[in-house]
């Protein structure tokens, strides 16, 4: 699964102009801003890890669309999209599924769980689901093997868009944008996460509904730029583009169902400040998103056309697609907005798993060891310094590595979490062994086939990935050892999870 960090393999063009240093440098001055009113008030742990369950919908879906796309739908996707063709939709494409499925198999028993419990991560609810410390332990270390990879992947990007714009190298781009993270991260935890996403995922809404407009116009609309791609190349515009049916379908699967497992989305269902609005959140989430990826669908086509035509020069490497585009087609300003969004959408991502990561290691590792850490807000602040260090370290390795990191992260997250989390929470069938045997199944196949097809030692089969195959695995796992042990199903469930279970 190597398309969604293509991006991180080599370095954008250096874009800084005075106007869009200017807008780079305002963005963060925000950033710091708003990260200061949090800090003001985070007085909890409950604060600073969940927000104070006191989030409204729409600013809760404003920051969820706003990690969701992170910087990949800028930089990386449109890259995919020139190059793949229509075929890279089906990434995206599976949103609106997952985004129903959330909301009305997850979400609210997630909510409903953290207030009857007063839980505050992810393995909380498999533990709570299970009455099980082992199975909450065993979740909480493969998130923090997932959180690795993907904060090292966030520091890397954050580095190339950095440089991009103020021109600093990559090197100094990780520890700046790492730096300008950690600051708001351990002042202001989740909150301040939240409230940039809101700040910054409005105006890459807004940022990306205008860069379409104008790719519209200088492509003389969809209809113009779609017959100079039908005259070159007709298989881009095909109903799988330049992908086999088997991959097209493989990223739908992947992305629709492995969404449900990712622990930057599903953590945040614990701070609605009201489940009974839920009902709104698939709507409102898909219209969000559908307004963001209209960067993603318009430059990948915009520069195909304009390469076909002549208009733009034919790309060094398809990561040049929106760098290129912007500076040739949009006004400066919007370009600036543009990729200072691109630096934000990085940072918000990787805020949100130094938060997690920080919860995972004060609270899940010592419940799982029948502990308690006294004053989990001044160490969840510790811990949240060393996990961003940690992160930014291992972005300076090669950008193939960090990618790869990030390829685990988000496979090892959807393997391991789906089954015994959006599953279990809806069917009491599921077992304590069932949910341990699939979390650990889905931690050493991930594993294995990750590291072995990055050591190219061995090929999937073309179209099969090995997220997919470590997810079906862990899936089978869950049903089959539910079953066999479904003898004790019914007295692992507390009256008060069953209840919600029930709702």
């Amino acid at each position: 699964m190597t398309v969604p960090f293509a991006f991180l393999q080599s370095s954008l063009p250096h874009v800084g102009q005075p106007i869009i240093v200017g807008t780079g440098i305002a963005y963060f001055a925000v950033i710091i801003v708003i990260s200061a009113w949090s800090a003001r008030r985070t007085r909890s742990a409950r604060d600073f890890f969940v927000a104070g369950h006191g989030i409204g919908l729409i600013a809760l879906t404003v920051a969820s669309v706003s990690t969701s796309v992170s910087g990949f739908a800028f930089i990386g996707g449109p890259g995919l999209m020139y190059t793949a063709g229509l075929g890279a939709m089906y990434i995206v494409l599976s949103a609106s599924v997952t985004n129903v499925m959330g909301a009305w198999v997850l979400a609210k028993r997630i909510r409903l769980l953290g207030e009857a419990r007063g839980l505050i991560t992810v393995p909380d609810a498999i533990g709570a689901r299970y009455r099980s410390p082992a199975a909450q332990g065993l979740a909480a270390i493969a998130m923090l093997v997932g959180i690795v990879g993907y904060m090292a992947t966030n520091a890397l990007a954050m580095g190339v868009v950095i440089n991009a714009i103020f021109g600093v190298g990559i090197g100094w781009g990780i520890w700046l944008g790492m730096g300008v993270t950690l600051a708001y991260s351990a002042a202001g935890g989740i909150l301040a996460g939240i409230y940039n996403d809101v700040f910054q995922g409005s105006l890459m809404a807004a940022a990306s509904v205008l860069v379409f407009l104008f790719v519209l116009k200088a492509g003389g609309g969809l209809g113009n730029m779609s017959n100079a791609i039908l005259a070159t190349d007709p298989e881009f515009l095909g109903p799988w583009g330049k992908m086999t049916p088997m991959a097209a379908l493989s990223l739908f699967f992947v992305f629709g169902m492995g969404s449900l497992g990712q622990p930057q989305g599903v953590h945040k269902y614990y701070m609605l400040r009201d489940p009974l609005q839920l009902k709104w959140y698939p709507l409102l989430k898909t219209l969000g998103l559908i307004l963001v990826l209209l960067l993603y669908f318009g430059v990948g086509v915009g520069v195909k056309a304009f390469v076909t035509n002549g208009t733009m020069s034919p790309l060094s490497a398809p990561d040049q697609a929106t760098p290129s585009l912007l500076l040739s087609v949009t006004p400066l300003v919007l370009a600036a907005l543009v990729f200072s969004g691109i630096a934000a959408a990085t940072m918000s991502a990787a805020n949100s798993f130094i938060n997690i990561g920080a919860a995972v290691v004060m609270h899940d590792l010592p419940v799982a060891m029948g502990k308690r850490v006294k004053n989990e807000l001044k160490w969840g602040r510790a811990v949240t310094c060393l996990i961003a260090v940690a992160a930014a370290l291992i972005a300076q390795n090669s950008g193939a590595m960090v990618a790869f990191l990030g390829i685990f992260g988000w496979g090892l997250f959807a393997s391991t979490l789906v089954p015994s989390l959006a599953v279990g929470l809806n069917w009491e069938g599921a077992t304590r062994a069932g949910a341990i045997a699939s979390i650990g199944v889905g931690l050493i196949t991930t594993l294995a086939l990750e590291t072995a097809s990055y050591a190219k030692m061995f090929t999937l089969p073309s179209g099969v990935t090995a997220s997919a195959i470590a997810m079906v695995l862990s899936f089978l796992v869950f049903f089959l050892v539910s079953f066999i042990t479904r003898h004790d199903a019914a007295k692992q469930i507390d009256a008060d999870v069953k209840l919600i279970m029930e709702l």
